[in-house]
Formats: C-alpha cells, structure tokens, sequence
C-alpha cells in the first residue's frame, strides 16, 4: 500500500508526462551537481584558508586579549534576538516548535564534521544553543496573560548600549577605536545601527510626505527624491567627506561612524517609500470611524493606522533591510574592511593564493544564514498573532 506522502509527492511531481520529464531532469541535474560538489568539497578543495583564519573573518583587526568582549556581544545579540522572536511570533501547532532543535542538531553535527573545526565552531554551536533556550523563555512570556511587549524597547536599547559599550571599551576597559573594528563584527554592527536608525527616520520621512503642511511635506519630499536619485556609493563619500565639515570644529567622527551615518541616511528615504505605501493601503473608514469615537489624530495613527501599514510593509521593509545588510560590502570602498573585505585580504597572503573558490563560499555561506534568518523572522511576523 503506497503511503500518503509519497502519493501526495507523486502527484506533485508526476502530475502529466511533461511536468514528469522536466521534474527528472531537474532531479538528475541537481544529484549531479551536488556529486561534484561533494567530490570537490572532498578532494579538491584547501580549507585551510578557513581554519587559519576563523578569527580574523569574525574579529578581523579587533586585540586579541578583548576577544571575549566580542563573545559577550554575540551571546547578547542571540539572547535579544531568540527572546524577542518567541515573545512575538505567532503561536505555532504542538510538535512545529521542536523543528528547532532538530535543526540545531543538524547544525552540530555540520560543524564537527567542518573542516577545522574547533574552538570557533563551537561557539557558533553555543550561540545557537543560547538563542533556542532564549526562545524558549520567550515562548513562556508570550504565554503569560499580560506580556508586556511594550518593554522590548527599552529592553533593545540597553541591550545595544551594552553591546557597544562593550566593544568600544568602556568601564575602564582598554579602549578600542571603532576604525579598528573589521570582519563580521563590523559588518553586523554597521548593519544593525543602520537599521535601527533609519527605521524611524523611515517612518517620520513618510508621514512627512503624507502631512497636510506644505512645508513639510515639500521638505520631505526634497529628501526621499534627492536621496534616492543619489547611488549608495556617492551617499558614502558624500558621509566621509561633508559630515565632518557640518559638524562642530573638533569633532571628527571615525571612519565606520561616518559610514553607518550614510547608510542610515540612504536607507531611510526607501524605507519612507515603502511604510507610504502601507499607510495608503489602509481604507480612509479606519481613521473616520477612529475619530468617531472620539479618537485625536496621534492615536488613531498610533493604535490603528500604523499597525496596519507596518504590517501590510513588512514584506518591503524586510527586503530594504536585506538589501542594506548586504550593501555593508561597499564600506571596503572608503577604506573600511568587512566580512568581504577580510575575505580578500586573507586571499593576499601568498600561502592562500588560488583559495577563491573556498574562501567566497565561506562568506557567501554567512550572508546565506543571517539574510535567511532576517527573511523568516520577517515571514513569521507577516501572519496574524494567534
């Protein structure tokens, strides 16, 4: 007796001869290819571009004797970011939530069987471990009868402060110059800021455009057209270059500042354009019946415009962010050096010379994980809370 699911594949599948043919010689492609891959991967290629130098693709420049400060931040970052996704997520059957821990044993037992793998690896393994614990925990708070969701905020800001007071050397620490951060530290950090920066700035440039002063929203206008007429890369040079002349004599921000700062400036006018475009899909008898009873302009937009805008935005804001994430590459550009940029200093060195193919893939393997963790969150998010 032919079980259920592979009846339900067949059909899928096999459904006619032509759907059936092609979906053998996609399948013969894909074994074939995976087969080269695997005898490459095996046989071929040097991984030890990627054993020498675990640290420096995530640490990069950043004093060898404050490594732990980076470890501290990391375990903050994936603590936040499990607790806030099992706080927010909607409420999934019994049985899904453990896919989970199934995958972080996959991961595992990936990460042993890595080449070089070690010290590096297994705190990537404990990050993972962390997160789903933090998850966990926010499962539990988010089944709490009055979860009070309005503290991630201030809970996200001290946990930033924290992580950059860390980095930076405060408390006595020994100080670390921002310039002297580099690799994947640099690369989240510059896209993390930039984010959460721009998405305010987002939101007022668009209720800018929307308000019914005409020297606001003239203003905001100006900025969002003049902004996205502008490459990112001029937006850059124009930060490392003009930023220091507008501001006070004696204060020059360093290099990696001044980049988050164009970033921030960049993002935000595209974001403004996609949360418009959620607020103008929001029918005109919410606020009508908002106002009728006797709701003022700031909570109706606060408690039932802009709820409903950011939710039907979620798909363009989360692509904005997937885009910015990965501009983070151009900061090699203005002098900076970030996961990609470590990625092409380390293939200077003579003894890994020839290593392209093995050390991109690395770097494409994060950008992988962390747009495709971003891309999920961004799809959970999307579904009604249950």
């Amino acid at each position: 007796m032919a079980l259920p699911g592979l009846s339900a594949l067949r059909r899928r599948l096999f459904p006619g001869w032509f759907s059936g043919g092609l979906s053998l010689v996609l399948l013969a492609a894909l074994v074939w290819s995976a087969g080269k891959f695997f005898a490459w991967s095996f046989g071929e290629a040097h991984w030890s571009a990627l054993s020498a130098n675990y640290r420096l693709f995530f640490a990069g420049r950043y004093p060898v004797e404050s490594l732990w400060r980076l470890g501290v931040c990391l375990a903050l970052l994936a603590g936040g970011a499990g607790l806030t996704w099992g706080w927010l997520a909607p409420v999934e059957p019994e049985g899904k939530s453990s896919r989970g821990t199934g995958l972080i044993a996959v991961g595992a037992l990936l990460l042993l069987a890595a080449p070089g793998g070690g010290t590096a690896l297994a705190g990537v393994l404990a990050l993972a471990l962390g997160t789903r614990f933090s998850y966990g925990l926010g499962r539990r708070l988010q089944a709490s009868e009055k979860p009070r969701r309005r503290l991630l905020a201030p809970f996200w800001l001290a946990n930033l402060t924290l992580m950059f007071w860390l980095l930076l050397g405060g408390g006595g620490l020994r100080p670390a110059p921002a310039d002297d951060l580099s690799g994947l530290v640099l690369t989240l950090l510059a896209a993390i800021l930039s984010i959460v920066l721009s998405f305010p700035l987002g939101l007022l440039l668009a209720l800018g455009r929307r308000s019914s002063l005409p020297a606001i929203r003239w203003l905001a206008t100006l900025y969002i057209e003049l902004v996205r007429a502008l490459p990112l890369i001029g937006i850059l040079f124009i930060a490392q270059v003009m930023l220091p002349l507008v501001l006070p004599p004696g204060w020059r921000p360093d290099r990696v500042v001044r980049a988050i700062a164009g970033f921030t400036l960049f993002s935000a006018a595209y974001l403004a354009e996609n949360v418009r475009g959620g607020l103008q899909s929001i029918p005109q008898g919410q606020g009508e019946a908002a106002r009728a009873l006797g709701l003022n302009p700031v909570l109706t937009l606060g408690l039932i415009i802009l709820p409903q805008a950011l939710r039907a935005a979620i798909p363009a804001l989360v692509g904005q962010f997937l885009s910015l994430f990965k501009d983070t590459s151009l900061l090699a550009i203005v002098g900076l050096v970030d996961l990609l940029g470590m990625g092409q200093s380390i293939l200077a060195n003579p003894k890994f010379v020839g290593d392209y193919a093995e050390v991109y893939l690395f770097i494409a393997l994060i950008y992988l994980v962390c747009c495709g963790a971003l891309s999920w969150a961004g799809r959970a998010w999307e579904k009604p809370q249950g």
